[in-house]
């Protein structure tokens, strides 16, 4: 594992005027003693500028990157990205194509990075676990019944039980909006809890729990900051924006927020969390502006698939094609590569 990242410069930090400031681990678990310390902690959080929020996006997006730059950016955008097939008529062999992809994006140039994990739901961990052993691609599997969340909290459990024991390497839970949107934050943290207990393995190393907010149902950039705190005091090993199955999922505003969450909660005094935006990022220009954001606002050791990835399948082919557009002077045609 690499070192934790590090706080960026003052310079790096410039028209961000939200930066909570530090208080250490033992105020950080004080806010969890009760349901009351809880919600006087989140609802201490400094409010969002949502106009402030909206321009910084907007001016880091605009960034220029040279050509050299970009060819890194690239392959560190496809090394960061979690393959993934979430759909009613998935299939063993669909999923075994899938993580042929992940291992080998472009079959014609051995150079292309493997992607970071493929993703998949419980029932088809196992088939994707034995097709990509022993090559560094990880395994990850929605569950807590994913999308809506919408089960009882054994179900939940047994669902995350069951993809861990199948070989999953991380867990991707959803959680219950409709708890968090009437005030029950104490339940939403306790259900958090639980489900990271529910990753830990007897005989091996835990899987890691990626806690998906789902912006887009969270309606202000208040809640996303406060839900963003509640996940990551519960043991979230990365906050993610969505689950790609509503209307809004990552944009830069929301996924910048929860940069800052990150920043901020480890210098609070807690622990390095990650972060994952989800649906709706296709291009490679997209791409680029968000590694640019993670640089800026939470800083370059954030810059590693261990702290950052990209739920977006699509985004892998645009990605192939600017690579070998870079490479070779030429845009690929649509038959050379493989369709998702």
């Amino acid at each position: 594992m690499s070192s934790p990242p590090t706080a960026p410069p003052p310079e790096a930090r410039a028209g961000d005027p939200t930066r909570l400031p530090a208080t250490g681990t033992a105020a950080l678990s004080d806010a969890t003693a009760s349901d009351t310390a809880l919600r006087r902690f989140l609802h201490g959080l400094p409010g969002v500028d949502a106009v402030g929020l909206e321009a910084r996006a907007a001016a880091l997006r605009t960034r220029s990157i040279k050509t050299s730059a970009k060819a890194h950016a690239i392959d560190l955008a496809i090394s960061m990205i979690d393959l993934t097939t979430l759909e009613g008529a998935d299939t063993p062999g669909r999923v075994r194509s899938l993580c042929a992809k992940a291992l080998r994006p472009d079959p014609s140039d051995p150079s292309v990075p493997r992607v970071a994990a493929v993703c998949v739901y419980p029932d088809m961990v196992e088939e994707a676990r034995a097709a990509v052993a022993g090559s560094g691609v990880a395994v990850a599997s929605v569950a807590t019944a994913f999308p809506a969340g919408r089960a009882p909290l054994s179900v939940r459990l047994a669902d995350t039980r069951e993809a861990v024991a199948a070989g999953a390497d991380e867990i991707d839970m959803v959680i219950d909006r409709g708890a968090f949107l009437s005030g029950r934050y104490l339940k939403v943290f306790e259900d958090i809890r639980a489900v990271k207990e529910a990753c830990a393995r007897p005989d091996g190393p835990d899987a890691h729990l990626k806690v998906i907010l789902e912006n887009g149902e969270l309606a202000t950039y208040d809640n996303i900051r406060r839900a963003s705190w509640l996940a990551m005091l519960a043991g979230a090993d990365f906050i993610k924006t969505s689950t790609g199955k509503v209307a809004v999922n990552a944009t830069p505003a929301n996924t910048l927020l929860m940069l800052q969450a990150v920043r901020d909660f480890r210098a609070a005094g807690g622990r390095t969390i990650g972060v994952k935006p989800a649906g709706g990022i296709r291009t490679t220009k997209d791409a680029i502006g968000y590694l640019v954001m993670v640089n800026e606002t939470a800083g370059p050791g954030w810059l590693t698939p261990e702290w950052f990835r990209f739920g977006a399948s699509s985004l892998l082919n645009d990605l192939l094609m600017q690579r070998r557009k870079l490479r070779t002077g030429r845009y690929s045609g649509s038959d050379d590569v493989t369709v998702d």
